[in-house]
């Protein structure tokens, strides 16, 4: 038995011995040129068909990777590591370094790595020596690549490829490429970053918290993005305020919190919106100081004055908006009180109401000059963005509408019956309306402001309030005009009982542009919020019964005093405590399966795919988007026509502050909505900007001027960009 034993186990021992000497003489498979690993592929490839010697040539290690997962740039930013590869190549065949194209910007909660998305092309540099000699008719090109793919979470990756080329003892007759390998280097030539130019310079100042980096291109640029080589010199994730300049453009760049002292240069990329990428070595020097009115743009004295008219024609087509029809029922009213005047008073109440239009105008500007200074990429009509100011906003015009439906009595100057005060009631009232005007017209964009807007706050302080000057006299104009005619005014109703009907219809719109803004409230804050906005409606109730059952009372003031700051106490309350801070705020049209959601990756990933592309830059609070988006991109025709011609729609929701967004204005030269973008396809082309009102001929006369959509673009999988 102990015989058998032994025997059997002698068989198993050879067994084994056996099998372990066939796998140890089986060869290895050799790599092949691609390898699939987790959330990506990868392909080793190289236009050159043939090794010989003196030649230069590239290789390229080529990832395609899943939808939501990037690798990184040479510098990942505040995480990750880059690609890297161990070459194996013939005697006498070196590798340069590996060679990395312009990288995007990829936020993951408070943090931001630099790195690519989809699919991405590293360029490798290969030299053969003078004194090449093959070894045979074939050559091997193989690479050990290591990288890190991440998404939520970061997984390395390591795999084997190789290439079989041929080996020529001398240089053809002619070069034998790989059609698709070429191809595909042609089509990522673009992306890879070129030197700054020498006509070109980059310079940079330091304080103790920031860095302000000036980059002149002989040309004025609106915005860019700083990528710097070296880690611990920026905050990555900060915004980059740009400022532009008569011959470039000025970065403003938050200094890491770990710098120890000042460097010497900045080194690093610096990304154009049309796509050049540019390696700079920035020195410290002076910053340019930004250009002068003067000077601004190349049109000089004559741009600005051009951009001012169009300002004031702007102004004046905004008297017939929609969100201005409130004011106008109040002027209205106020010139049939006023019909029997004398002229001069008549022209005093209407500079009065312009210099209400005119000061209101320049104390925005002067808020949003000061807040872009701070750093903040902020654009018109960014007042809108606040919940607190929206329910400040509907309140006033509460109050205002319980007077004119004949609660209390109060006037528009929202003063207290006084003697001295009594006979100047009406010119504050006219200069509160002019206020009162400027601040419901913010949500409208009117045509020709786009253009003029985006100028102005593009430019110098001076410019801006020169536009903006221009864009207030406009909409102040038909009402100084009537007061500087009067005789017009012989056209309206002698006055009679029939005026205190129409103050009480008056009240009407007022209430719906309050149901208006509760709405927008809600879209911002929440319907948990929309309590403290419904209890300062009810305070602000209140307090018109106190004024009207005990007028001009000093305890009544008193009491409606504090009803008042308990009303708005209430929504500021709200917002701050009980806001739906996970809340939704993308409009259901964008919802909608026709509209992406926007990113700058979304854009950039289908203009180097050319596709044609109409991107909306809206918001909920703006009418005049609003109007658009349901009288015209809604109708069935034109979402027809649109779905026909196979081009891709992107919808920028600017309701919450998006700083993407307001860069991506301040790329286009605009900083308001609404902005309709039409991309033709093509990689290099300028992209169109369509009128701010738009019709269906206007849409429909746009998506003709584009070339035709190409047959594969239709079965192109729409991609998913975080």
């Amino acid at each position: 038995m102990r015989t058998r034993l032994q025997f059997a186990l002698l068989i198993f021992v050879g067994v084994l011995f056996a099998v372990l000497q066939a796998d140890a003489a089986t060869p290895a498979s050799a790599p092949g040129p691609s390898a699939d690993s987790q959330h990506l592929t990868l392909e080793l490839v190289s236009p050159a068909e043939a090794i010989y010697p003196g030649e230069s040539f590239h290789a390229g290690l080529y990832f395609r990777l899943e939808s939501g997962w990037h690798v990184y740039w040479t510098n990942a930013g505040d995480s990750g590591e880059p690609p890297s590869a161990q070459w194996t190549l013939p005697a006498g065949v070196t590798a340069s370094p590996i060679q990395f194209p312009t990288p995007r910007r990829l936020p993951l909660g408070p943090l931001m790595d630099f790195g690519y998305e989809h699919e991405v092309l590293f360029p490798v540099p290969m030299q053969v020596a003078e004194n090449f000699r093959p070894a045979g008719s074939t050559a091997v090109i193989a690479a050990k690549v290591s990288w890190l793919v991440c998404r939520e979470v970061c997984l390395p990756g390591k795999a084997e490829v190789a290439l079989t080329r041929k080996v020529l003892a001398a240089p053809p007759s002619s070069a034998e490429e790989d059609a698709s390998a070429k191809v595909l280097f042609t089509r990522f030539a673009g992306t890879m970053p070129q030197p700054l130019p020498a006509t070109d310079k980059a310079t940079f100042s330091s304080t103790s918290k920031e860095f302000t980096l000036a980059v002149q291109t002989g040309s004025r640029e609106s915005s860019a993005e700083f990528f710097p080589f070296d880690q611990t010199i920026i905050a990555n994730a900060a915004p980059q305020p740009a400022k532009p300049l008569s011959s470039g453009i000025a970065l403003t760049l938050t200094k890491d919190d770990n710098i120890q002292s000042s460097p010497k240069e900045l080194h690093g990329l610096v990304v154009f919106p049309n796509g050049k990428t540019y390696e700079i070595h920035a020195v410290p020097g002076r910053i340019p100081d930004a250009p002068a009115a003067a000077g601004l743009t190349e049109g000089g004295p004559g741009t600005l004055i051009k951009i001012a008219g169009f300002a004031f024609l702007g102004g004046i087509i905004l008297n017939l908006m929609p969100c201005v029809f409130p004011v106008l029922f109040i002027k209205g009213l106020a010139l049939v009180n006023s019909s029997q005047h004398e002229r001069r008073q008549m022209r005093l109440h209407g500079w009065v109401y312009t210099l209400g239009i005119v000061a209101s105008f320049w104390a925005v500007v002067a808020l949003l000059l000061i807040l872009r200074g701070a750093g903040q990429q902020l654009g018109w009509g960014f007042q809108f963005q606040s919940p607190t100011f929206i329910a400040v906003m509907a309140l006033l015009l509460f109050f205002l509408g319980l007077s004119l439906a004949g609660q209390f009595e109060i006037g528009l100057s929202l003063t207290s019956a006084g003697g001295s005060l009594a006979n100047k009631g009406g010119y504050a009232g006219s200069f509160f309306t002019g206020v009162l005007a400027m601040v419901v017209a913010t949500p409208c964009t009117a045509p020709f402001m786009g253009a003029a807007i985006g100028y102005a706050l593009s430019h110098s302080a001076l410019v801006s309030f020169v536009v903006f000057t221009a864009l207030a006299l406009g909409l102040a104009a038909p009402y100084l005009l009537l007061a500087y005619n009067p005789r017009w005014t012989k056209l309206l109703p002698r006055p009679g009982a029939w005026m205190e009907i129409l103050k009480q219809a008056v009240s009407v719109p007022i209430f719906g542009t309050i149901i208006w803004l509760v709405w927008l409230f809600t879209q911002l804050a929440g319907t948990n919020a929309l309590l403290g906005l419904l209890a300062g409606f009810l305070l602000l109730a209140i307090t018109g019964w106190v004024l009207g059952r005990w007028p001009a009372k000093p305890f009544s003031t008193i009491c409606a005093a504090l009803l008042v700051i308990l009303s708005v106490a209430a929504p500021v309350y709200a917002v701050r405590n009980l806001s739906s801070a996970a809340m939704d705020h993308v409009s259901d049209s964008t919802a909608k399966s026709s509209w992406q959601p926007f990113s700058p990756a979304l854009v950039e990933q289908y203009r180097m795919q050319g596709r044609p592309m109409l991107v909306d830059f809206t918001a909920s609070w703006c009418l005049s988007c609003q109007v658009n988006e349901r009288v015209v991109l809604d109708r069935p025709d034109v979402q027809q026509r649109l779905k026909d011609s196979g081009i891709v729609l992107i919808r920028a929701d600017w309701t919450r502050h998006d700083e993407s967004i307001a860069q991506a204005l301040a790329a286009l030269g605009r900083s308001g909505i609404p902005t309709y973008v039409l991309y033709d396809g093509s990689v290099n082309a300028q992209p169109r900007l369509l009128p701010e009102v738009l019709t269906p001929g206007i849409v429909f006369s746009a998506l003709d001027s584009l070339p035709k959509v190409r047959q594969q673009s239709a079965q192109l999988v729409r991609p998913s960009v975080r």
